[in-house]
C-alpha cells in the first residue's frame, strides 16, 4: 500500500517537472533521475574544498598568509553568500538546465534579452571550460608533486616529470573524466555522491591527522593574526597583499551553479535545485574553513615552504605534510596517503566539472547559440548528451596546451574559471534586481523582501572581486609576471560582443522554445 502511493506520488512530482519545463519552452529530454541529495552532492563536488584549497594555498600563504586566508575565507563566504541565495532564489522561478544564460534572458526584459543571454551563456560556458581545465591540470600538477616525493623528493634525485609528461597525465585524466560522463544519469548520481561524501570525509579525517601528527604546530594566534609581507613579488601595502590573497577563497567557493545546469534531470526541479545550491555553499564553508586551520596549523617556515628548491618543488602543503610526518615517524609515507586522499577528491571534482559542463553546453546548443549546435544537442538512446561531453574534454585539453608555452599564459587562461563563472553568476542576478524588480515571479523557494537588498550585496561584491582580481600581482610588471586575467576575461566579453554584432544579433532570439506552446510568467 505504502509504496503504491510512493510511486503515486513520484509520478504526480514527475509530471509536475514536465509540466513546469513545458511551461518554460522545453520539451523533457534528458532523464529525470536525480534526488536533492544527488543534485546538492554534484554542486558539492565541484566546490569541493578539498580541490580548490589545496591547488591554491601556495596563493594565499604568499599574499598575506594566515590572515588572509582564515579570516578573508568568512568575508568571502559571507559576501559569496549573497551571490548564492540570490541564484537560488531565480533558479526556484525558472529550473532548466541553461541556468544562468536564460535567467538573463528572461529578466532582462524583451529589448535586451537577447544580448543579455548571449553574453551571459559565453561566460557560463568559457568559465566552465577554463574550470575544468585548471582542476583536471592540477591533479596532474598534485600527481607530479606525489611521483617527486615517492621517489626520493628533488633533493634526493626524485624523478621531476617534464612539461610534457604532465600534459599526458592531463590528457589520461582528461579522457577518464570522458568516459565516466558517458554513462547513464544513474552512474553519474553515484559519482556526484561518492565526491560529496569523500569531501566530507576526507576533509574531517585530515582536519583530524595533521594536527595530531605534527610534533611543530603554530599558536591559534599565528593562525587568525599573522600577516605575511614577505612575498617576494614587490607588493608592499597590506590592504593591496590581503586582497591578492582573497582570490584562495574565492576560487575555492565556486562551482554551484551546477545544480542548475543539471535540473532538468532532478525531480522536485523548482526546490531541489536551491536547497541543492544553498547547502552546497553552506557546507562547503564550514569544511574549507576547519580544513583551511588544520593546514594552517603546520605553516610553521613560510619561506622554506614557498620555496621551490625544497623537496616538494614549492608545493607548499604538500611540503609541509611530507616534513611533518618525517619528523614523527622517520617516513614521508602518511604524507603521500594524505596527498593521495586529496587527489581522489580532485578526479571527482573533475569529473563532476564535465558533467555540469556538458549540460551547460548541451542547454546552449539547444538554444543554437553554439557552431554545430545540431551536434552538441543531440542525446542517445540513454538519454546521455554524449556528444557534447567529448567536446568538453577536447576544449579542456585545448586549453591546457597553452602551459607548453607559458606557465603566465596558462595561469591567465584559467583565471576565467573564477572571474567568468562569477560574471556569469551575477549578470541574472543584476537584471533580477533591476529590470525585473518588480516583475519578478517568485518560485517556491524565495527570499521575500529581502531578495533585492541580498542581490545588490552580491552584484557589487563581484564587481569588486573582478577589480581586485585583474590588478596586478608582483612588481615591476614585466611579460614574465603580468596578471592575465583582465585580457582573458576582457577578451570574451569583447570576443563575445563581437561576434554580437557581426553574426549573432540578426539570428539569436534568446533561448528558442522546443514545444509548441508555452507559457512564462
Amino acid at each position: 500500500m505504502s509504496r503504491s502511493v510512493g510511486v503515486v506520488m513520484d509520478a504526480a512530482g514527475a509530471d509536475a517537472d514536465q509540466a513546469r519545463l513545458h511551461q518554460l519552452g522545453y520539451r523533457q529530454e534528458l532523464k529525470r533521475g536525480l534526488s536533492l541529495v544527488s543534485n546538492f552532492a554534484f554542486s558539492f563536488s565541484i566546490i569541493s574544498v578539498l580541490t580548490g584549497v589545496t591547488t591554491t594555498y601556495g596563493t594565499g600563504l604568499r599574499y598575506g598568509g594566515p590572515v588572509s586566508m582564515t579570516l578573508g575565507w568568512l568575508v568571502v563566504a559571507a559576501f559569496n553568500g549573497c551571490v548564492a541565495l540570490s541564484m537560488a532564489e531565480i533558479c526556484s522561478a525558472y529550473p532548466t538546465s541553461g541556468g544562468l544564460y536564460y535567467w538573463s534572458a528572461k529578466l532582462a526584459g524583451k529589448e535586451w534579452a537577447p544580448l543579455a543571454s548571449w553574453v551571459t551563456g559565453w561566460f557560463n560556458i568559457v568559465g566552465q571550460w577554463a574550470c575544468t581545465t585548471s582542476v583536471d591540470f592540477s591533479l596532474a600538477q598534485l600527481l607530479q608533486v606525489i611521483i617527486l616525493l615517492a621517489t626520493g623528493g628533488a633533493n634526493g634525485g626524485g624523478y621531476m616529470a617534464s612539461k610534457y609528461v604532465v600534459l599526458a597525465i592531463y590528457s589520461a585524466i582528461l579522457i577518464l573524466h570522458g568516459l565516466i560522463n558517458s554513462l547513464p544519469i544513474r552512474w553519474l548520481s553515484w559519482f556526484g555522491q561518492l565526491g560529496a561524501f569523500w569531501n566530507v570525509a576526507g576533509a574531517f579525517s585530515l582536519t583530524i591527522l595533521i594536527p595530531a601528527v605534527a610534533k611543530e604546530r603554530v599558536s591559534p594566534e599565528f593562525i587568525f593574526t599573522h600577516f605575511n609581507a614577505e612575498n617576494g613579488a614587490g607588493i608592499h601595502d597590506k590592504a593591496y597583499i590581503l586582497a591578492a590573497g582573497l582570490l584562495m577563497s574565492q576560487y575555492s567557493l565556486i562551482g554551484y551553479d551546477t545544480s542548475a545546469h543539471i535540473i532538468e534531470e532532478t525531480k522536485n526541479a523548482d526546490w531541489s535545485g536551491p536547497i541543492g545550491i544553498i547547502t552546497s555553499v553552506a557546507l562547503s564553508t564550514m569544511f574549507g574553513w576547519i580544513y583551511l586551520i588544520a593546514l594552517t596549523s603546520i605553516m610553521t617556515d613560510i619561506p622554506y615552504l614557498l620555496n621551490p628548491s625544497n623537496d616538494a618543488g614549492g608545493y607548499a602543503i604538500a611540503q609541509a605534510l611530507y616534513t611533518s610526518f618525517h619528523r614523527r615517524y622517520g617516513t614521508g609515507a602518511g604524507a603521500l596517503a594524505c596527498l593521495g586522499v586529496i587527489a581522489v577528491a580532485i578526479f571527482l571534482c573533475g569529473s563532476a566539472c564535465i558533467t555540469s559542463n556538458s549540460r551547460m553546453g548541451y542547454a546552449f546548443s539547444r538554444d543554437g547559440a553554439k557552431p554545430l549546435s545540431r551536434v552538441w544537442h543531440r542525446v542517445d538512446s540513454r538519454e546521455v548528451p554524449l556528444n557534447v561531453v567529448w567536446l568538453s574534454v577536447a576544449v579542456a585539453f585545448v586549453m591546457a596546451l597553452t602551459s607548453l608555452g607559458s606557465q603566465v599564459a596558462f595561469q591567465a587562461m584559467v583565471s576565467i574559471a573564477t572571474l567568468g563563472l562569477l560574471i556569469a553568476c551575477a549578470l541574472p542576478v543584476f537584471f533580477r534586481v533591476t529590470t525585473a524588480r518588480r516583475s519578478f515571479v517568485r518560485g517556491p523557494f524565495h527570499l521575500g523582501k529581502y531578495g533585492v537588498v541580498v542581490g545588490w550585496v552580491g552584484v557589487v561584491w563581484v564587481a569588486t572581486v573582478t577589480v581586485l582580481f585583474s590588478l596586478p600581482v608582483a612588481y615591476p610588471v614585466a611579460k614574465e609576471t603580468f596578471n592575465y586575467t583582465p585580457v582573458a576575461v576582457g577578451g570574451v566579453l569583447l570576443l563575445s560582443l563581437v561576434a554580437w554584432v557581426l553574426h549573432a544579433r540578426f539570428w539569436f532570439q534568446g533561448p528558442v522554445t522546443n514545444v509548441d506552446t508555452y507559457n512564462v510568467p
